[in-house]
This record gives structure tokens, sequence and C-alpha cells, in this order.
């Protein structure tokens, strides 16, 4: 093993032993010990799973059990910005497709691909966000964006990649 990865893996084991830490490694805390390693790490990586397990001395299906049980918890990488996209009746009858279909391209994001290449975006339709008034909605990260169209999503993505470009130079 590289030099590199020893010290990657040493990294992100310290991270989650100080959540182990937080939580006085009690397995009756597996679940608030899952959403702060998913805060750090946008994601529950497989092997920071095994190492819960064995930290907490429980089996790994039971930490596994856990975090796929639980919509909230993803076992893939996600991207910076989380757009979800409501298509719920109110937003569906307001045309939320033709905007998912607009995101897609833009992002050129494959159908059944929901995280970019570059894990700078990741896209998710859910099935009601509790913003019927405003639909249809688009929430990224935890901005709403109420009665969107098309050109109004392309607007914000296109602002969105400018600060990213911007931020990379």
């Amino acid at each position: 093993m590289s030099p590199e990865v020893v010290h990657e893996r040493a990294t992100k084991f310290s991270i989650v032993c100080d959540i182990l830490e937080r939580y006085e490694h009690k397995q009756t805390m597996l679940i608030p010990i899952l959403q702060a390693v998913q805060e750090e790490y946008h994601y529950l990586p497989q092997e920071v799973l095994e190492f819960i397990a064995a930290s907490l001395r429980i089996p790994p299906a039971r930490v596994y059990g856990v975090a796929t049980f639980y919509a909230h918890f993803a076992l893939k990488p996600k991207g910076k910005y989380l757009i979800r996209i409501c298509d719920g009746t109110a937003c569906h009858v307001k045309e939320s497709i033709p905007i998912l279909e607009k995101i897609r391209e833009i992002l050129r994001l494959p159908a059944n691909q929901s995280t970019t290449d570059d894990l700078l975006f990741t896209v998710e339709t859910v099935s009601c966000l509790g913003a019927c008034g405003l639909a249809p909605v688009v929430v990224i990260n935890e901005k709403v964006h109420a009665c969107m169209t098309p050109a109004k999503v392309e607007t914000v993505l296109y602002e969105i990649i400018a600060c990213e470009k911007e931020a990379k130079t």
C-alpha cells in the first residue's frame, strides 16, 4: 500500500474515531453515529461501515441494515450540490418532468446515473417537498427554488457552475 493510501485511510478512520468517541462507542447511538459520518463524507463508505461495526462490537449486517433501511442514508458518493426535484402531484401537474430533463441535459447526466462524474451534482426525484403552493419546486442543498421552469433551472445551474469554475482559479 502506498504512503498516500495509508495516510488517506488513517485520516478517514481518525475522523470516524472522533465521531465514535463523541458518542462514547455506544451501540444505542448507531443512527446518530451514521448521521455524523454521512455529514462528514456525504455518504457511508463500506469500509467505514465495517470499521463502525467492529468498533461498536456489533455485526456488520446490523450496521448495513440500519444504513439501508433509512432513506436518509446513502451508500454511494453524493455531489457537493444535492438537487432534489419534486414530482409529487402538484409539481408533476405543473410540469416538473421537463425541468428534470433540463437538469440532466445541462449536467450531461444519463437517466441511469444520479451523480455527475466530478461529484459536483447529485440529482434526486422526490415524491413531495411539502411546498405544493410553490410548485414546481427544486431544492438545491437547502435552498428552495419555487415556481421553476426549464429556463429558470438553467440559469440557477449555470450560476453554480460559474461560481465553481471561479473558485478553482
